[in-house]
């Protein structure tokens, strides 16, 4: 005889899996976070890119009145040329520079090197190379006091252009 037969069980049934979608609250709140911080870093990393690419410029054209003065000597171009990239970069710093002149100009290019340092202010500009900026451009190029030392000009226009450029970021 066989035994008798019990009452026919099924299997337990074990809910289904969790969805992936929709996510829970928490991941939403993570993507979000992650989408935040993603523009920000775009955003900051386009802004450096450009004021990079806007420093190689200014530096090419540095370049460029160097070439230029290297193949057609002409002390009053190069000074009108250097002061010309000089105020350009210097609005960048401060709108009213433009409008600064003679030795005006020439302290506000020294105070401007020699900002956030804690030495006391030196003559750069205002020295015999600097001056070259406010009196040569308006000599004539066959007088003879307009000669201008061209590799001590530009490099301190190099200096310059390196040390304020990196700051303007902070007033603009």
């Amino acid at each position: 005889m066989s035994a008798p037969a019990g009452p026919d069980l099924r299997d337990i049934h074990l809910p289904p899996d969790p969805s992936w979608w929709p996510p829970a609250p928490g991941w939403w709140l993570l993507a979000i976070a992650v989408l935040v911080l993603a523009a920000f870093a775009i955003r900051a990393l386009v802004r450096a890119w450009r004021e990079r690419a806007w420093q190689r410029r200014v530096a090419l054209e540095l370049d460029r009145i160097a070439a230029l003065h290297a193949s057609q000597p002409d002390p009053v171009r190069l000074a009108t040329d250097v002061s010309q990239l000089l105020r350009r970069a210097s609005l960048l710093i401060e709108p009213n520079a433009a409008a600064l002149h003679g030795d005006e100009w020439l302290a506000f290019l020294d105070r401007q090197f020699d900002e956030g340092t804690k030495t006391a202010p030196v003559a750069r500009f205002r020295t015999d190379t600097g001056r070259a900026l406010t009196d040569t451009a308006y000599r004539r190029a066959d007088d003879p006091a307009t000669s201008v030392d061209a590799p001590a000009l530009l490099g301190l226009a190099r200096a310059w252009l390196k040390r304020v450029l990196p700051r303007r970021r902070s007033h603009v």
